[in-house]
């Protein structure tokens, strides 16, 4: 596949072939040409995850995420840093205030998600992209790639990454969000042999360097709990009306995942 840098002209990104791709009105650039996935968030699944993660009831998740990769940054905290699977780019945001002279860039397939990622922080760009294929970005760009609750393309992270770099992953142990799987039956359920196959996936291109895991149990108010379970794709299997019962959503949950940065093979 031929990569050419792009180069803004007015409100596009062009190539020097002549293709241009537009800037949209909400700041990100949509690269995607052809079928699109259709995984992506949905605008309501958007609007929900911006309001439960502007409580900070992930916010030790968040402070993981940027520890880890702030000691894959070079000095002065310098650096490019790649969020694939970014969403409303909360994540990414988090890891560009610990490093003061980095860049990020967000990629999702979320066009809805991109608006509020495209303004999570002025030295982070956005853009339509699926995981999948092989990322609009030249070989070794990136000195961090960040993976959080998103899907993985392995060989890609590698390509992407500086032989200094670092790849941040974030997944769900199978204690994660365990009050919410009790009661709502729609809830997607945690592979148990999940850890497994990450390890198979990234074992021929990534050594793990250091994984932090973060478990705590954090209230939730109503509206909370409902947006925890809207910004999931498990909302696409429930009834909201059924969700909305009081007696239904907890008021507490157990935040749970694992937290690893790899080196590059």
């Amino acid at each position: 596949m031929a990569r050419a840098r792009l180069h803004p002209d007015g409100g596009t990104l062009r190539c020097p072939s002549g293709h241009t791709f537009d800037i949209a009105r909400h700041g990100y650039v949509s690269l995607l040409t052809g079928s699109r996935a259709t995984s992506g968030d949905d605008a309501a699944m958007a609007r929900a995850r911006d309001r439960f993660l502007s409580t900070g009831r992930y916010g030790p998740v968040r402070q993981a995420v940027a520890r880890l990769a702030a000691g894959a940054a070079s000095e002065r905290g310098r650096g490019t840093v790649v969020d694939v699977g970014c969403g409303t780019g909360y994540y990414l945001a988090g890891v560009l205030d610990r490093l003061p002279a980095a860049r990020g860039l967000g990629l999702d397939t979320s066009v809805r998600a991109l608006r509020s990622a495209a303004r999570a922080h002025a030295r982070a760009a956005a853009a339509t992209w699926d995981v999948f294929r092989p990322f609009p970005l030249a070989d070794g760009v990136a000195d961090v790639v960040l993976d959080v609750f998103a899907p993985r393309n392995p060989s890609e992270f590698h390509r992407v990454l500086r032989p200094t770099g670092r790849l941040v992953v974030v997944r769900p142990t199978g204690r994660h969000l365990d009050e919410l799987r009790g009661r709502v039956p729609a809830m997607v359920t945690i592979d148990p042999f999940k850890e497994e196959r990450l390890h198979q996936a990234l074992d021929p291109c990534f050594v793990a360097a250091a994984t932090e895991q973060v478990e705590y149990v954090t209230s939730l108010t109503g509206p909370e709990a409902l947006d925890l379970v809207g910004m999931t794709p498990s909302v696409r299997h429930s009834n909201r009306a059924d969700l909305e019962d009081a007696c239904l959503l907890p008021d507490r949950v157990t935040v749970s995942v694992l937290a690893t940065a790899y080196r590059p093979r």
